[in-house]
Formats: structure tokens, C-alpha cells, sequence
């Protein structure tokens, strides 16, 4: 209910944190602050009986203890419109690049995930047209999954990629901690390729309010799930969880709280799970599927942040010398959607026999209109690796000095052609022409015989000399 009451005193003023005394607030409740430096919002972080600790969304300079606070009665909302499509906003929703604000259908942020007991299984894959999710590591409708990077790493770049090459309805870009020149790359990468039209970015930079890097993922969630319920299958790409981490270690340390592991708050783990659960299928409507970008300092996969990810999601990419490493990375849901179909025991209801042959054109538009994987995915994949594994063990060998055999021969040469045609980033290819580049890349290098996959299916996917 709204509380008219307007509060004169602020009894506490610590960076953009403010303690003053009230009755009937709501944790996370908006207030209104009025002071010298114009007219604020700020957000309920803590009660504690009738102290309350508001924190301001456009910091507290200008801010005395004479301000004014009044409660408004409801908790953060975002407005919801197909109108949102193609735009960009700042952390706390308000117009980032120079349009019209949006004001229907506000609907709150921040809101209890969904009940497992009520969602779809996984079932259907996200298509990106990188091999190395595609093919070796499936990302899943309705998944949470980070990548793990290093600084440095082009962990934006494959966002962008990925985003404009996902077979999903609608994108949902949650930036924090973006430098300005990012935040217009990714705008105008998304641009030129058409792909803006089906984007919303709510984008803070590093110049912004701490408060909205926080904000960033409830109001992305939120938007996707609006769109979830409306039928849509949504993307969120997030960028970067550790940056949200660290926006909530600094709240933590203004409210003077006590820290854990490295100085986070000791709910860091409760906090990226009541993110990352949103993640869901809804039965009878769309999807939320999660990307989120985890940075890891010093390369530390145990740093608080990484280690907490790891036990919520399923799985991890990770990013290393500007590409998806296959060994550490996992999706854990790839099984869901991997294991295929045989196109020969159901030819005859969808062309008719006469019109399908093996490999045949209609045969793969086959399979990308069903969204579906061929039987040979899980046989070539595990091949490959297997391949792969060995040509980093013979480079190893190479290193310290060994004669090589004809065998190493054949991995040097099988794992510099995978590292150029399967791993690079820029490599843009359907899922269907992924496993028939595989299958060349092993005839290339190999006699059948030597990669020890059934002939059933080198009889059937070989290529013909």
C-alpha cells in the first residue's frame, strides 16, 4: 500500500547507502529520495526493526541528511512491450540510446524462479552454428550455462556471434561492467546483421551506479520471462557474472557486513542461483535459456565466484586462446538432444523413399526443419575428441624431443585441421554440415579402419574418394 509519509531525516549516509528510521517498508521496496542534487530512486537492501538501509540508484553525491525519502508501496518493475525489441536501456530501464521511454505492462523484477516441479524437460537444442557447441558440447533449450574466461579472452566477440547466429525468438543482452566502446561494439554488430530487431539490451557500464550492475540480470530475467509466457523461446546473454559479484561484495562492504571467502558476501552463492534458476522450458509457452560469461581472475577456476557457478549450472564453455577448449568444457543436457535420428526409418512418411538417398539435400533440410541431430553425432563427436586428445599428447611428445611415427604424422596434421576448420570462432557452419566436416576431416587425415567408428556408419557417412 502506498505510504504517504515523507521522511526529513536520514540518520546514515555511507558511499550510495542510506540508513534512515521508517515503518511499513518492504524489503526491496522503491523509495524517492529528493535532495539538492534533484530527485532520485533508491531501493530497500536491508531492515533491520525500524532502520532502514535504501540504496541509491544514481549514487549519494549531492545527497545530505536533510533529504527527503518517501516509500512508493512496490518493488522495482520493468516495462514490458514487443516495443523493448531492438532498443537498448540502462541497468535501472531507462532509455540508453536516445528513444522513448517505455511505460506498459511494468512488471516486477527479482521474482521467485519457477517450480521445478513444473517445467519441460530439456528437450531441444539452441542451434548457434559454432561447432564447438554445436557439435561437441549442445547447448539445450531452457539450460543455464557460464563460460569461464580469462581476461583478455573475446568472450564478448562470441556472445556477439552468438546472438546473431541463434535459432531463439528473442535475445536478452545483460551487460555490467561494460566499457562504453563494448557497449556500442555489440549494438553495432548486432546492427549491420539485422539481428537488433529481435535484441533488447539493458546494458550498464562502468561509469554507471553499482546498484544497476546489480539490477542488470533481475530486469533481463525478467523480460525474457515475459516473453517465455508469450510463446517466445529467449536467449539471455549475460556479461559479466563476476562483475555482478563484485557490484554486491562493494553493497556488502558500505552495509558494513561481515565477509567470506575473499570478501564476497556469504550469500553469494544464494544470489547467481536465484539468477541462473530462471532458467526454464514452460509447458505449453517459450523458454529462458542462459549464457552467462563468468571471468575468472588470475585464471583461477577456484576464485569464489567460478566455484560457486559450477555447482548451480550444467556445465561450463570454456574460453581459452580465443577458443571454446573442448576439454574442460561440458554440457551436461547434451545427451538430451545428441543422440539423433536415423532419416532411413522415417523417409518413407516425410518424402517418400523414391525422393530421399542417403546424405541427400532433402535429407539434412530434413533435420534442421525438425531441429534434430543425425544418428552419427554422439559417434563422430567422440571420435574427434579421442583424435584430439592424442594429437596433444603427441605434441607433448614432439616438445621433448621424440621421434615421431607415421601415426603422430597423421595427429599433427588431423589436429591442426581441427583447430582451424572445427575450433576457430569465425568458422559459421549448420549443425548438418558440422558432422559432414567432421567426416572429411578424419578421411582426410585417416584410413577408415583407424578411427574406430562401426562401419555401420562409415559405410554410410565416408566420404566417397
Amino acid at each position: 500500500m502506498f505510504n504517504n509519509t515523507v521522511y526529513h531525516k536520514i540518520d546514515d549516509l555511507a558511499g550510495s547507502v542510506a540508513t534512515l528510521r521508517a515503518e511499513g517498508v518492504k524489503y526491496h521496496e522503491i523509495a524517492e529520495v529528493v535532495s539538492r542534487a534533484g530527485t532520485s530512486l533508491a531501493q530497500v537492501i536491508k531492515l533491520d526493526g525500524p532502520n532502514v538501509t535504501i540504496q541509491i540508484f544514481a549514487g549519494a553525491r549531492g545527497v545530505d541528511t536533510a533529504a527527503s525519502v518517501r516509500f512508493l508501496g512496490e518493488t522495482m518493475k520493468v516495462p514490458f512491450s514487443y516495443d523493448l525489441l531492438g532498443r537498448a536501456f540502462t541497468g535501472s530501464g531507462a532509455p540508453r540510446d536516445g528513444g522513448p521511454e517505455i511505460t506498459e505492462n511494468p512488471s516486477p523484477i527479482g521474482q521467485p524462479s519457477v517450480n521445478p516441479a513444473k517445467r519441460v524437460m530439456p528437450h531441444e537444442m539452441v542451434r548457434t552454428n559454432i561447432p564447438m557447441i554445436d557439435l561437441f558440447n549442445s547447448l539445450v533449450k531452457s539450460q543455464k550455462l557460464p563460460i569461464f574466461s580469462r581476461a583478455g579472452e573475446p568472450y564478448n566477440e562470441l556472445l556477439a556471434r552468438i546472438a546473431l547466429q541463434a535459432d531463439s525468438d528473442v535475445i536478452v543482452i545483460g551487460g555490467m561492467g561494460l566499457k562504453h566502446d563494448e557497449y556500442l561494439k555489440f549494438r553495432d554488430t548486432l546492427d549491420k546483421s539485422g539481428a537488433l530487431a529481435k535484441t533488447v539490451m539493458f546494458v550498464h557500464t562502468a561509469a554507471d551506479p553499482t546498484v544497476e550492475c546489480v539490477l542488470v540480470p533481475d530486469i533481463s530475467l525478467a523480460v525474457a520471462e515475459k516473453f517465455a509466457l508469450d510463446g517466445k523461446d529467449a536467449l539471455v546473454l549475460l556479461t559479466d557474472m563476476t562483475s555482478f559479484a563484485d557490484a554486491l561484495k562493494e553493497i556488502a562492504i558500505t552495509m558494513e557486513q561481515i565477509p567470506s571467502n575473499r570478501g564476497y558476501p556469504g550469500d553469494l552463492y544464494s544470489q547467481l542461483a536465484a539468477r541462473y534458476e530462471k532458467a526454464v522450458d514452460f509447458e505449453g509457452a517459450g523458454s529462458i535459456t542462459i549464457l552467462a560469461v563468468t571471468t575468472m581472475p588470475g585464471d583461477d577456476v577456484t576464485h569464489p565466484v567460478p566455484d560457486n557457478t559450477g555447482y548451480i549450472t550444467e556445465g561450463q564453455f570454456y574460453l581459452k586462446n580465443g577458443r571454446i577448449e573442448p576439454f574442460g568444457s561440458l554440457s551436461r543436457l547434451k545427451q538430451q538432444v545428441n543422440k539423433g535420428k536415423s532419416y532411413s526409418t522415417l523417409q518413407r512418411s516425410v518424402l517418400g523413399q523414391a525422393e530421399a538417398g542417403e546424405n541427400s539435400a532433402k535429407e539434412k533440410d530434413w533435420f534442421r526443419a525438425n531441429n534434430c541431430t543425425r544418428e552419427d553425432h554422439r559417434t563422430i563427436m567422440d571420435a574427434m575428441i579421442k583424435l584430439y586428445a592424442q594429437y596433444k599428447e603427441t605434441v607433448e611428445k614432439q616438445s621433448m624431443g621424440f621421434k615421431m611415427s607415421e601415426w603422430d604424422e597423421k595427429l599433427l596434421k588431423y589436429g591442426v585441421e581441427f583447430e582451424r576448420e572445427m575450433m576457430d570462432l569465425s568458422v559459421n557452419i549448420d549443425l548438418i554440415d558440422a558432422l559432414d566436416l567432421g567426416w572429411r576431416i578424419l578421411a582426410n587425415n585417416f584410413e577408415r579402419g583407424e578411427v574406430g567408428i562401426p562401419t555401420k556408419y562409415t559405410d554410410k557417412y565416408w566420404p566417397k574418394p
